[in-house]
């Protein structure tokens, strides 16, 4: 049976490029350098993460942008098939799809996300979400429950559907409170023993739905002391009903030879920032989602400019290097980043950071992939 390499190796330092399927990516900026979320561009991108041996890519779903001039994610590359996409392109890493419980049927994408994992030689990945955004619900005819209760209550059936798709083998009927399903199966089943999944959750609720479902779960870093107290009750929690869970985290990366250098360009960028998206941004997240704590998030506005509210890498391939050393002391698993221009700014990235990971010891050195 194949194993996930998502799922060896967790004393390694995961990291993965996020959003590149979506228009301007991680940087809420006018700056004319934004990123182009064009197919070649991603694929492009795939070849090159995988050559440098990164481990994961990771999309954002979405369906309507956030306005502002530029609109941003107003373009973007649906996930399933920007995801089997790349799969069939690369050969050693991982590719999730980000999927909405709320807009999808789970007996469909647990045969799309099986295809995947066909397609891909087993290193297919589900990022699973339980919605907050109410103008995309509204958008595709549906409803946003106030209460994350309900919100949860609905994902936990919809993923327990998937779960049990892929672990019997005789149909089975279904009868849960949002569910009911007769003679269901599907085949195939993912080719990899397990398939790796992910979940970002904030409130009380979606962390204990993560702990109970998720392989990795990703928390908003706002100081590293807290996100570190943070990682020891969720795998406390974890530990008590019998599971391990991983968490990671959300950055962004300006990493140039100076710190001179890298200050200003991250500069360039934030005082782009286009303010009418970020007013969208800042409004809907604050009405309806708690990935990031109420309390902060007004204040993460620079944040959200540069990489939609990540943890800031900024400075020398040194200083880089142990901004990622402090992640993992302070407990995380690995993080998602981006950078403004993946294709531009990536080579650099690999050629002075990555060799300082490795010798920090929180990479293992890897073979180029032809």
């Amino acid at each position: 049976m194949i194993i996930n390499t998502m799922l060896q190796n967790r004393d390694e330092f995961k990291l993965g490029l996020f959003s590149s399927n979506c228009s301007g990516g991680l940087a809420v900026t006018k700056a004319e350098e934004r990123w182009d979320n064009s197919w070649d561009n991603n694929l492009k991108m795939a070849l090159m993460a995988e050559q440098i041996g990164l481990d994961f890519l990771l999309p954002i779903a979405r369906w309507i942008g956030y306005g502002g001039e530029t609109d941003f994610h107003g373009s973007v590359l649906e996930p399933i098939p920007w995801a089997t996409g790349l799969l069939a392109h690369t050969k050693r890493i991982n590719v999730f799809a980000t999927v909405h419980t709320a807009f999808n049927h789970p007996v469909v994408v647990a045969k799309q996300l099986a295809t995947m994992d066909h397609i891909g030689g087993g290193r297919a990945g589900l990022n699973l979400v339980a919605g907050w955004n109410r103008p995309e619900y509204e958008a595709l005819g549906g409803d946003l429950p106030a209460d994350h209760e309900t919100r949860y209550r609905y994902a936990q059936e919809w993923y327990s559907v998937i779960q049990r798709l892929w672990s019997e083998d005789e149909p089975f009927e279904f009868d849960g409170e949002f569910w009911q399903l007769a003679r269901t199966y599907t085949n195939p089943k993912p080719l990899a023993e397990k398939m790796p999944i992910l979940n970002a959750a904030g409130s009380v609720q979606g962390r204990e739905f993560a702990v109970k479902n998720a392989d990795f779960l990703f928390a908003t870093v706002i100081t590293l002391e807290q996100t570190q107290a943070e990682i020891q009750a969720l795998k406390k929690q974890a530990s008590a009903i019998g599971r391990s869970i991983d968490v990671m985290t959300l950055a962004s990366c300006y990493c140039r030879p100076t710190e001179k250098e890298a200050q200003e360009y991250y500069r360039h960028i934030v005082d782009q920032g286009d303010d009418g998206a970020l007013d969208n941004i800042i409004e809907i997240m604050f009405a309806n989602a708690e990935s990031f704590p109420k309390d902060a998030l007004a204040g993460l506005r620079e944040r959200f400019a540069a990489g939609h509210g990540g943890w800031p890498l900024v400075g020398t391939p040194d200083q880089v290097a142990d901004g990622i050393a402090a992640m993992a002391g302070a407990g995380l698993a690995g993080t998602v980043f981006g950078f403004v221009d993946y294709l531009q700014e990536m080579p650099y990235f690999a050629q002075e950071v990555m060799p300082r990971l490795e010798r920090k010891g929180l990479r293992r050195p890897r073979q180029m992939v032809a």
